[in-house]
Order: structure tokens, then C-alpha cells, then sequence
């Protein structure tokens, strides 16, 4: 009984583990700069979570993120100044709307020529297969004598059925 209470103990701690997780307080100079940090943090991208501003992610990477951007606000740096520091360490990526460049231009004309792309196959396709008018030529013409064996013919296989 002793054993079993020791190991659920063991277990509760091993699981409150998260607990312990560090959670971000900071103290601002004014209701504006809280605002500004709020902001920033929503307008931030998590490269980790993706899907995810760094103010909502709970990943070391959006933590130390959210630290640099309330450093960075301590020593003056517009918001301007801050975005272009995490784009210049993590990418376009790390904010919501990247800027048009030949990649992102790619992004989102691709589909589009895709879809062009297969309109005109499709297409192409369609007219190949459109049955044009045959040209009767003197040679598939039936001379008299192939005329009247068909009819003959024709005839036998009525009388059978």
C-alpha cells in the first residue's frame, strides 16, 4: 500500500511537470507600450506552431521570441525596426503578410496557371476528338455488284431469323 502511494506521488509530480513552465510577465512604462507589445506579439508568426502568432503559442522559440520583442521595445525600436529584426533572423514567414517578392509572386500565380494550364489541355483535347465530316472518296464508294451481294445478303439472314 505504501509502494503504490509513493508511485501515484511520483506520477503526479512527473505529470504537474508543466506546471513549473515559466510564464511571461513583463512591466511596461505605459498602457501604450503594453498595447504596442500586445500587437506586435498577435502580428508575429510562430516559425515552430505556424498556424500560431507568438503571443498565443506556448513553444520556447515564440517564448524567446516574445522576450526579444520586449527588449527590443525597451530600447526604443519602432515596430517597423522590430518586424524587420525578425524577418532578418526568421524569414518572410514569421509575419502574416510577406511582401510580394519572385517567390511569393510564384505562391500565388501558380495556381492559377495551373488551373490555365489544364483549361487549355482540356480544350486542346476536346478538338482532337470532335468528329470531323468524312470526305467520301470514289474508293470507299460500293461498286453495283458489292451493292447488290450486301442486299443479298442482307435478305438470307432475314429469312434465317
Amino acid at each position: 500500500m505504501r509502494m503504490l502511494r509513493w508511485v501515484s506521488t511520483l506520477a503526479g509530480i512527473m505529470l504537474s511537470v508543466s506546471a513549473w513552465a515559466a510564464i511571461d510577465t513583463y512591466s511596461f512604462k505605459s498602457v501604450e507600450q503594453e498595447q504596442q507589445y500586445r500587437e506586435l506579439t498577435e502580428q508575429l508568426r510562430c516559425p515552430k506552431c505556424q498556424n500560431n502568432s507568438i503571443a498565443d503559442s506556448n513553444a520556447i522559440i515564440a517564448s524567446d521570441m516574445r522576450q526579444k520583442v520586449y527588449e527590443l521595445m525597451e530600447k526604443g525600436y519602432t515596430n517597423k525596426q522590430i518586424t524587420e529584426y525578425m524577418v532578418a533572423r526568421y524569414g518572410n514567414f514569421v509575419t502574416y503578410e510577406p511582401p510580394l517578392t519572385a517567390a511569393t509572386l510564384i505562391l500565388w500565380a501558380g495556381p492559377a496557371l495551373f488551373v490555365l494550364l489544364g483549361a487549355i489541355v482540356v480544350i486542346t483535347r476536346a478538338r482532337r476528338r470532335r468528329p470531323n465530316e468524312p470526305e467520301v472518296s470514289s474508293s470507299e464508294t460500293l461498286s453495283e455488284a458489292e451493292k447488290q451481294r450486301l442486299n443479298q445478303l442482307l435478305n438470307d439472314s432475314d429469312r434465317e431469323h
